[in-house]
């Protein structure tokens, strides 16, 4: 400790570096916290989303079941197979909060009674009723898949973040703080030595004067 001799462009240097952290740990902070913000409005979608899927899931196998029982599991099968063209999801992305999330879009899936390959002579509306219940739940299917994804991407990044942020406040900023009051006792011991010093040589000049 004795023979360390900082420099005031030391102090200088490890002051700028404090301030450069504390500022990218409140700017951490607060995207963690608007991460988090952001999360849950996407959970509050999502429960919505999957509380509407259990719903149209109920829905779909009850009219299956009336369709199987009125027309038969062989008429049900062959207006299945009938099927002409499968839906079309495309999934682009959208800037949340700073993470990419999937945004999905689906088409060709809620389907018109011509559209869905079967002849409309020979089948009844209980068949229709059961296609449409289903096409419905592949819509709801889809759009839990989504908001589940950017959930998932959210905590990721929620967790990243709070680790930086962690790590710049109980790790970086306590070491940048330990080091700039080493340095400043370090100098002011100096500048006390040097004092020292200067009186010394004065009383010293002062008496070879006088003799």
């Amino acid at each position: 400790m004795m023979d360390y001799k900082p420099t005031r462009s030391e102090l200088l240097a490890v002051k700028k570096k404090i301030v450069f952290a504390e500022k990218g740990h409140d700017l951490l902070k607060k995207k963690r916290d608007g991460l988090i913000m952001s999360f849950f409005e996407v959970l509050e979608d999502a429960k919505t989303a999957r509380t509407d899927l259990q719903n149209f899931l109920i829905i779909a196998e009850e009219k299956l079941g009336i369709a199987v029982a009125v027309e038969g599991t062989f008429a049900i099968r062959s207006a299945a197979h009938a099927r002409k063209d499968s839906p079309q999801v495309k999934i682009g992305r959208k800037n949340l909060m700073g993470v990419v999330v999937p945004i999905v879009s689906a088409s060709n899936v809620i389907k018109r009674l011509d559209q869905r390959g079967y002849g409309v002579i020979g089948t009844s509306n209980r068949i229709d009723e059961a296609a449409k219940a289903y096409e419905e739940l592949l819509e709801a299917i889809i759009k839990v898949a989504e908001k589940e994804t950017i959930m998932k991407k959210l905590l990721d990044e929620i967790e990243g973040t709070r680790r930086r942020v962690n790590a710049l406040e109980y790790k970086i900023l306590p070491e940048l703080n330990t080091i700039e009051n080493i340095i400043t006792m370090r100098l002011e011991e100096l500048e006390r030595e040097n004092i020292f010093r200067l009186k010394r040589f004065k009383k010293l000049s002062a008496e070879h004067a006088e003799a």
